[in-house]
C-alpha cells in the first residue's frame, strides 16, 4: 500500500498540536495567554493549580493518540485497532469541533474571539484531512490483518 499522504499531516498537525499544549505545561502563564486559552488558565497555571495541567494533558494526551491513529491508517506505524472506527470518530470530532465552536463559546468565557476563530479553523482543517486520508484508504482500512 502506498503511503497515504493526507493521514500523513494529519498525524504532523496533531502531533504539532500535542506538542504546543504540552508546552503549555511546561511554560505555563505566558503560553496558555499565548494561544488565546484565556487569562483565568494562565492565572491558575502561575498560581500553580492544577486544573490547568490536567485539562492541558487530557488534550495533549488526546491529540498524541489520534496522531499515532493518523500515522497507522498511513500506514508508517504497526495497525491500531480499531483503525476505521477510530479514525472516522477522530475526523468527525475535528469537523464538529471545528464547525461548532459558537455554542462552545459561553462554556469557556475566557478564551478569546481570536483563539476560537484561529483553533476553529485549525480544527476543521483537521478534520478535513482525516475525512480524505479516510475516503483515500478507505479499503485498506477494513482490512483486518493489513
Amino acid at each position: 500500500m502506498h503511503k497515504n499522504k493526507f493521514l500523513i499531516v494529519a498525524a504532523i498537525c496533531s502531533g504539532v498540536a500535542a506538542l504546543l499544549h504540552f508546552g503549555c505545561i511546561i511554560f505555563g502563564g505566558d503560553w496558555y495567554r499565548f494561544f488565546g486559552a484565556g487569562e483565568q488558565m494562565a492565572q491558575m497555571a502561575e498560581a500553580g493549580h492544577i486544573y490547568p495541567t490536567i485539562v492541558t494533558l487530557v488534550i495533549f494526551t488526546l491529540l498524541t493518540i489520534w496522531s499515532l491513529y493518523a500515522l497507522s491508517g498511513a500506514g508508517i506505524i504497526l495497525r491500531l485497532p480499531l483503525l476505521r472506527l477510530a479514525l472516522c470518530l477522530i475526523a468527525a470530532a475535528y469537523l464538529i469541533r471545528g464547525i461548532a465552536f459558537i455554542p462552545l463559546m459561553p462554556i469557556f468565557p475566557g478564551n478569546s474571539l481570536t483563539f476560537w476563530v484561529v483553533s476553529s479553523t485549525i480544527c476543521f482543517m483537521l478534520g478535513l484531512l482525516y475525512a480524505l486520508g479516510i475516503r483515500q484508504s478507505w479499503a485498506y482500512l477494513g482490512k483486518k490483518n493489513a
